[in-house]
């Protein structure tokens, strides 16, 4: 037993060394510094969007206790992550070095990081919620006949897909969240989450759930970084009105296969909506080719490059079913 404990505490030592190289101390605001993750060897810096206040005179603690000046690339406050740039020689890249790896499941042991000094420092904890996986809640929201999955979903009747994320857990428009019971102390915002093996499986942030700190997983740390590098922020569509859920009319929603939709009760005057002739009282029951049931489905839908295109708003309107084409804008 001892052994085993050994072998254990070993590995988990091995997981803090390996992944402490990418990890440095983020300086961007008066209080207790925060912490970063060395994403590319160029240079760039991931953390967490809270802990730089300001935009300019952010340092960078390195490892070895250099200290290096950063340039703001871009911050998404809905997701707390923010992008930074050093011209100084930084480590090998942690994130690059890790993956997803095996599915992470509740009761799996995970380490939180942080450097708001000039060492690593590591908590230890279990995972205790996590979102399932996309398929298994896509069977949850309706059986799909005929057709297999496509990249982001299923078919429905129609051709039209369903989204496979729509009964997701939802922090904000962030999506899926990792929640462990792993103590994250002050400075540990902007640090990684890691495994057992050492493996970069989220980025860990006290701002996004009051009381307590999240992990965004990996995957979606990803594409906001991506989306930072290029534009220096996050596209969020706009199409300008307020919704309710609302039970459509059996006939039509026997014909859709689909229960509900999305009644429209404001239009924002100027707004894509006004322009494009959607009105008070119209029912949203797709855009583009996924069918549309609830707020959070709409507001995921409106994002990256849909943002500024044209797409099609289907709506039932006196009985009948409608296509408007919108010109998607973009949130403010």
């Amino acid at each position: 037993m001892s052994d085993a404990l050994q072998s254990l505490s070993d590995a988990l030592a091995a997981a803090v060394e390996n992944a402490s190289v990418g990890i440095v101390r983020v300086e961007g605001r008066r209080r207790l510094p925060g912490t970063g993750i060395v994403w590319s060897s160029e240079g760039v810096i991931v953390t967490a969007h809270h802990i730089v206040e300001r935009n300019e005179n952010i340092q960078i603690g390195l490892p070895g206790e250099v200290i290096a000046p950063a340039r703001l690339i871009g911050r998404d406050p809905n997701t707390d992550l923010a992008v930074l740039k050093v011209e100084a020689s930084t480590t090998p890249p942690v994130w690059a070095g890790g993956s997803d790896g095996n599915e992470l499941k509740v009761g799996h042991l995970v380490l939180a990081l942080g450097r708001p000094g000039t060492q690593v420092q590591a908590t230890l904890g279990v995972v205790s919620k996590i979102s399932e996986p996309e398929e298994d809640r896509k069977r949850k929201r309706v059986r799909v006949e005929g057709h297999g999955p496509g990249r982001h979903g299923g078919h429905g009747p129609g051709g039209r897909r369903w989204m496979w994320y729509a009964e997701a857990e939802m922090f904000g428009s962030i999506g899926p969240v990792i929640q462990t019971d792993v103590v994250m102390y002050p400075g540990f915002s902007g640090g990684p989450l890691v495994d057992a093996s050492g493996a970069v499986r989220g980025l860990n942030t006290s701002a996004l759930a009051q009381g307590s700190s999240v992990t965004i997983p990996a995957a979606h740390v990803r594409s906001v970084v991506d989306a930072l590098l290029a534009h220096g922020k996050v596209k969020r569509g706009y199409l300008g009105i307020g919704a309710q859920p609302v039970r459509l009319p059996s006939a039509l929603a026997e014909e859709l296969d689909q229960e509900i939709g999305l009644m429209i009760v404001s239009v924002e005057t100027g707004s894509p909506a006004e322009k494009s002739g959607l009105l008070l009282g119209d029912i949203v029951v797709s855009l583009g080719e996924y069918a549309v049931q609830a707020i959070d489905e709409l507001l995921l839908l409106l994002s990256g490059e849909l943002v500024g295109a044209e797409t099609t708003v289907r709506v039932v309107r006196g009985g009948q079913l409608i296509d408007v084409t919108v010109t998607v804008g973009e949130r403010e």
